[in-house]
């Protein structure tokens, strides 16, 4: 029972963070403006008249190095907590950091060897 009750705190935060979500979602709909004019339903972007299709393709690199740059910058995130306990964790904490920094190299070699990051 003590182990449920460790978590309510966590729970009603939880739940007030939703309601203070769907409150204001709900208010801002019913209360807000509802002008809708020619100007303002018309795209824009950065003050610069819209010209053409937005939806022209372009090259998926883009999005691959997002998300390969965000992967690995996850990863160091792992690492901040590690280095700030590295004299309490001991020889197994440093082995652990070790397994994971392998991992990583592993991943970003197989990357490299599929060519990921060359821009033709």
């Amino acid at each position: 029972m003590s182990g449920s009750i460790d978590y309510l705190a966590l729970v009603v935060q939880f739940l007030v963070a939703a309601g203070f979500v769907v409150t204001t979602m709900i208010a801002t709909h019913l209360i807000g403006p509802k002008r809708q004019t020619k100007d303002k339903l018309e795209n824009f972007e950065c003050g610069i008249e819209s010209q053409g299709n937005a939806r022209l393709p372009f090259s998926i690199k883009y999005f691959l190095v997002a998300i390969l740059f965000v992967m690995f910058d996850v990863e160091v995130i792992f690492m901040y907590p590690w280095a700030v306990n590295f004299r309490e964790l001991g020889a197994i904490g440093f082995i652990e950091m070790v397994c994971f920094i392998g991992t990583l190299l592993l991943g970003f070699a197989y990357i490299i060897k599929k060519g990921a990051l060359k821009w033709d």
